[in-house]
Formats: C-alpha cells, sequence, structure tokens
C-alpha cells in the first residue's frame, strides 16, 4: 500500500504540473500590434478561369469568416479558394504579417494584383504557416490569398497579426520550436541507448532495442509533425512524409512488443497482436515503396490501409494494452502499476489539451500530449531499469546459489573421504584399546590406593577416546537399524529429564514445549543421540543463568523442532564451519558431536539450519518429514 500510494502521489504531481505547463507553450507571447480577426471566402470550381485574380472574383459569392469560427473543411468537387482581407494601418517601421495556420499545397498572395508571395507543394503536408513584410503604408491594404489543395482541409485556421517584422519572425519560430527541441532530444537519446545495446545480454537486448525504437519513432514523429520542419527543409518534404509513415509503422509493434516483454509472455493474444502488427507494418511499407514508384496514383488506397485501418487497430491496441496493465496493476504487478500512471499521464495530458481547447475563446494548439506521450516513455525507461535490476538480483542470487552447492559439493566430498578413513581407522584402534582397558582394570585392583587414582584417570581417557572412535563410526556408517514412527513430543521429554540434571547444575533453565500429535519417521536412539547433542551443546552455551527453549509445530508438511539459548552466540565465521570435522567453540571440544547430528538428521531425511548473533544467542531448527496420523494403524504413535 506505501508504494502504491507513492506512485498515486507520483501520479498528482504529473497532473499539476502537466497543468502548470509554462505558459509560453500553452499561449504564445503574442508581439503588438493590430490583429485581423474576420476575413471573406469564395470557392472555386474547377472549370473556372486561370489561378489569379479576375473580374469574375468580384461577381462571386464571398462567405464571411472569423477567427473565432475558421472554416476550412471544403465542399465536395472544390479544391481551390480565395481569401479576402484587409490589413489595417500601422505606423511600424517594419511592419509585417503573420498567419500561423494555413490549410493549402499551393499558396499565392496578391497585392493590388501583385503576386507577392508563392509557395508551391507537391507532397501531402498542407499545415503551413505565412510571414510576409509588409510596405510602410498608413493606408488600408487589400490582399488576395489564392489556396489550392490536394487535402480535405484549405484555409486559414487562425487569426492574422500584424506587427512588427522582427518579432513576428521570432514567434514564427518560437511556437513550433519546442516541438523541435522535444523531438530533437528523444532521438538523441535513443540513438545513444541503440548503440549502448551491443553492451547487454541477449535477454537485456530484445527489450532495450525495442524501447530503443519506441523512442527514436516517437521522437521523428514528433518532429516531422511539426511545420517548422518543412518550412526549413521544404525540398525535402516528400522524403519526410515518408519518414512519418515508416516511423509510425515501427512504434506500433515496439509498443505492443515491448508490453510483450514486460508481461514476460504470459498472455499470448498480446504475442498474436504483436506479429499481426508485423505483418500488417510490412505490408504497409511495401504498400508504400509501391505507391512511390507509381507517383501517388494509389494514394487513396494507401491512405485507407495505413489512416483508416491502421487507426483502428491503434485503437484497439490502446484498449488491449490498457486493460491488461491494469488488471496486472490491481493484481498487485508493480511494473503494470508503473505502466498504467504512464497511460494515465497520457490520459491526463489528452484531457487537459481538450479542456483547455473547449474552454478558450481563441484559437488553441493541442500541445500537452505530446509531454504526456514523453512522460509515458519516461515509464518504459523505468520499466527497463526495473527489468535489469531484477536481471542482475538474480545473477547475484544465482552465483550464491552455486556457490553454495560448491560448499555443499565439497563438504560432502570431505566428508566421504574423513568417513571411510574413520570406518578403517576405528575398527583397527577401537581392539587395542579394550584390550589396554582391560589390563588396566586388572592392574587396577592389584594397586595401592595410590597408583589406583592415575589408574583410573587412564581408563576415563580411554573411555573417552572410545566414544571418539564410536563417533567416528556412527558417522562413517549411521545405519539405523530400524526406523518406527517416532513421537517427537515423548522424546524430547526423556532427552530433557536426561539433561534437566546437568542444566541445574550449571544454573539454567530447560523448557519444552510440544504437541503431543508430531509424528515422524526414524530411529529413537539416534534421535536421542542427535538432540541430546544440540541440547547439550545448548546448555553448555549458557556459561551460567540462561535458559534453553525448544518448541515444535506442523507446518507444510514437516514437522519443524527449534532449540534457542540466549548464550555467547556465534559470528558469521564460526557459524559457516558448523559441522566440519574438528572444529569447536568449545575449548575441549573435537567438533565430532555435532558432525555426527548432521549426519543422522541426514540420514533421516531431515534438515538442520542454524541461527546465531554475536552475544544474542543461537537457534537450531531442524525439519523432519511429517506422518499423517489418518495414515497409520490405530495406536500406532500414540
Amino acid at each position: 500500500m506505501p508504494k502504491l500510494t507513492g506512485l498515486a502521489f507520483l501520479l498528482f504531481i504529473v497532473i499539476v504540473a502537466a497543468l502548470s505547463v509554462p505558459s509560453f507553450l500553452l499561449t504564445e507571447r503574442k508581439p503588438p500590434g493590430p490583429v485581423v480577426t474576420q476575413w471573406q471566402l469564395q470557392w472555386i470550381t474547377d472549370n473556372e478561369p486561370a489561378y489569379a485574380p479576375h473580374a469574375s472574383i468580384e461577381s462571386g459569392e464571398w462567405i464571411l469568416v472569423t477567427a473565432d469560427h475558421p472554416v476550412t473543411v471544403r465542399p465536395d468537387g472544390v479544391n481551390r479558394a480565395w481569401i479576402r482581407f484587409t490589413v489595417p494601418p500601422t505606423s511600424l517601421e517594419r511592419p509585417g504579417l503573420l498567419i500561423d495556420k494555413l490549410y493549402g499545397h499551393d499558396i499565392k498572395v496578391y497585392n493590388n494584383n501583385r503576386l507577392v508571395y508563392e509557395s508551391n507543394r507537391t507532397f501531402m503536408f498542407d499545415n503551413n504557416k505565412l510571414l510576409l513584410p509588409l510596405d510602410k503604408d498608413l493606408g488600408n491594404r487589400e490582399y488576395l490569398v489564392g489556396l489550392t489543395t490536394m487535402s480535405d482541409r484549405i484555409g486559414i485556421q487562425s487569426e492574422i497579426r500584424i506587427g512588427d517584422l522582427t518579432a513576428l519572425s521570432e514567434s514564427y519560430v518560437k511556437r513550433d520550436l519546442p516541438d523541435l527541441l522535444l523531438g530533437g532530444s528523444v532521438v538523441f537519446i535513443a540513438s545513444i541507448m541503440l548503440v549502448c545495446s551491443g553492451f547487454l545480454t541477449r535477454r537485456q537486448r530484445d527489450i532495450w532495442i525495442s524501447l530503443c525504437l519506441v523512442a527514436l519513432s516517437t521522437g521523428v514523429l514528433l518532429v516531422v509533425y511539426s511545420p517548422i520542419t518543412y518550412m526549413l527543409f521544404g525540398q525535402y518534404g516528400h522524403s519526410i512524409l515518408l519518414l512519418f509513415d515508416v516511423s509510425l509503422f515501427v512504434l506500433l509493434p515496439s509498443v505492443t512488443y515491448f508490453f510483450d516483454r514486460v508481461f514476460e509472455g504470459k498472455y499470448p493474444v498480446i504475442r498474436k497482436f504483436w506479429m499481426f502488427q508485423m505483418g500488417y507494418s510490412l505490408f504497409s511499407i511495401v504498400f508504400l515503396v509501391f505507391n512511390v514508384l507509381t507517383e501517388d496514383r494509389f494514394y487513396n488506397l494507401y491512405y485507407f490501409f495505413t489512416v483508416t485501418i491502421m487507426g483502428i487497430a491503434m485503437i484497439l491496441q490502446f484498449v488491449l494494452l490498457t486493460a491488461l496493465a491494469l488488471l496486472n496493476a490491481v493484481k498487485g504487478n508493480k511494473d503494470a502499476v508503473i505502466l498504467s500512471v504512464g497511460i494515465a499521464m497520457v490520459a491526463v495530458a489528452s484531457i487537459a489539451d481538450l479542456a483547455i481547447f473547449y474552454f478558450r475563446s481563441t484559437h488553441y494548439e493541442l500541445f500537452l500530449w505530446k509531454i504526456g506521450v514523453i512522460c509515458l516513455i519516461g515509464t518504459l525507461v523505468v520499466l527497463l531499469a526495473r527489468r535489469i535490476a531484477a536481471d542482475h538480483d538474480k545473477l547475484l542470487a544465482y552465483s550464491k546459489e552455486l556457490e553454495l552447492f560448491n560448499h555443499k559439493l565439497q563438504r560432502t566430498e570431505k566428508m566421504q573421504i574423513i568417513s571411510e578413513l574413520a570406518a578403517s581407522v576405528a575398527h583397527e584402534v577401537r581392539n587395542p584399546l579394550q584390550v589396554t582397558r582391560g589390563f588396566l582394570q586388572l592392574l587396577s585392583e592389584r594397586t595401592d590406593n595410590q597408583n589406583r587414582v592415575y589408574m583410573q584417570m587412564a581408563i576415563d581417557e580411554l573411555d573417552r577416546a572410545s566414544g571418539i572412535i564410536t563417533d567416528f563410526l556412527t558417522f562413517a556408517k549411521p545405519e539405523l537399524d530400524e526406523l518406527v514412527v517416532l513421537n517427537v513430543a515423548k522424546e524430547i521429554k526423556q532427552i530433557e529429564g536426561i539433561l534437566s540434571p546437568l542444566a541445574t547444575q550449571l544454573g539454567a533453565s530447560l523448557v519444552v514445549d510440544i504437541p503431543e500429535d508430531l509424528l515422524i519417521m526414524g530411529n529413537s536412539s539416534k534421535f536421542k543421540q542427535a538432540f541430546i547433542n544440540m541440547m547439550k551443546n545448548s546448555v553448555e552455551a549458557l556459561n551460567g543463568k540462561g535458559c534453553v527453549q525448544v518448541w515444535a509445530y506442523e507446518a507444510k508438511d514437516k514437522v519443524v523442532v527449534h532449540i534457542f539459548d540466549n548464550g555467547e552466540g556465534m559470528d558469521e565465521q564460526e557459524l559457516s564451519k558448523l559441522g566440519e570435522p574438528y572444529f569447536s567453540t568449545k575449548t575441549k571440544g573435537t567438533g565430532l558431536g555435532l558432525m555426527v547430528t548432521f549426519r543422522i538428521i541426514e540420514v533421516m531425511n531431515g534438515t538442520i539450519e542454524f541461527k546465531s548473533k554475536k552475544g544474542a544467542g543461537t537457534e537450531a531448527i531442524v525439519k523432519f518429514p511429517a506422518v499423517d496420523r489418518s495414515s497409520l494403524p490405530d495406536g500406532v504413535g500414540a
């Protein structure tokens, strides 16, 4: 929940930031000067005279148009129009005229039947800006603008501004400059990322390159969709439009593939939709080449497949990916939550754009959606970074597991060698020890009391050596004579009775809390030997006052026994050596007891784990497979 709250707060910040974009991005600072807010429009049919001012213009039907309600949709059968407006007088030294948005492919501007401006486009981009220097004249001047279009739009979309030519020139460039800066920055970053992809692993490279393609194609779209691009590089208009189409064909399948990789291929519908998009994009590129080679003879058909049909596919893609992102976000998938935040950024920015567009009295050009798209790309970068970090964490985890397995393998090999050596040596040494002990007992009976003490010490040492040899044999061949159902509570209570006097003698307490219904398969004597070793070690680790707690429970078909003491504890180095031959934290310990304990628990299909902290105590956790009481005959395990 805290993380979800943090993401919600981040989304709130983005909303506030989107709605608080600096005013120069939303409402351009307009140079002072008069503004022409109305003009006259006359449609021209194809059978009328050549495209130049003529007498029939005056007799034709003129329509009054205002900047608040512009007319830019051409009637059927009409692809040309005349626009007439009057420039008010001005006293500026260098007056100029600026039309921010003008739709048309061929533009001719006349003043007093004199051609003062002409622009011809042979490519399909119809969004223009018009900047004209005006003669210094205090009187009204009438201008005629002749427009020809190959699209469905024709006419003036914005108000006509009159002002200082230098100030208008700055506005002419600055209005669309953020698009170039934004798109160019994204293209630059995506290019660097693409170069860096060569240093990644194959698993990382696929999703990295898909994100690079998303960012690269988005940046190109931002750049080539701006009117200033065609004003600066109008001679390359055809190539720029082709670049726009190709970028769109690359963007759509790249986004879908990135989503598929984020969700790790769990949804076949995304993979199938991506394959459809790949096929359709390849078809569109082939159709694009064919349309170029045939000089746009099949443009209407090309437009149908690459705009109409692809637009429907884009809507389906957005609905599909958004639905899956929200579905996984509800399930708690962190990647899906981040992705949903990115999609929400686009939605909020678009809604803010539309709200400003409908509530402003003057014309507003949609801009915030571009910031939303950049924010979405930012969330995709965050997802990629999370994926790479997760891969790094997995690599570290696998390295630790490999180190653990190597340690266990070395330990197993070492134990095998020791067990073979112990078995061979123990048999050879035990018999001479027993004979020696027997002779010492006979001699002690015939020796005076003064020497008898030394004889007894020698016998005790022989018994200790015999115990060590027994441990060696148990470690080497820990066969369980018979496996029976053991009641853990009964076995531990018997051990409690054996060790309680020792705990009392050392000033410690022994607390046992074990349910009566915990059953395991094992050998009673071996079980006792292992747990006596562990519990005795815990009692001796207290060094006086302290407590040893033993409790058990059943979890996930396992009987889990905990042995905890609040003694001196161990550091990580000592903890890692537990169970190794000849390692012991006790002064006179050999380490064989705990080694045998590990071996017995292993033979009983159990596991043992130690947790310890210096000065805080040690805890042993032993797990055995549980026996289902319902599967036992009556009276067994009672």
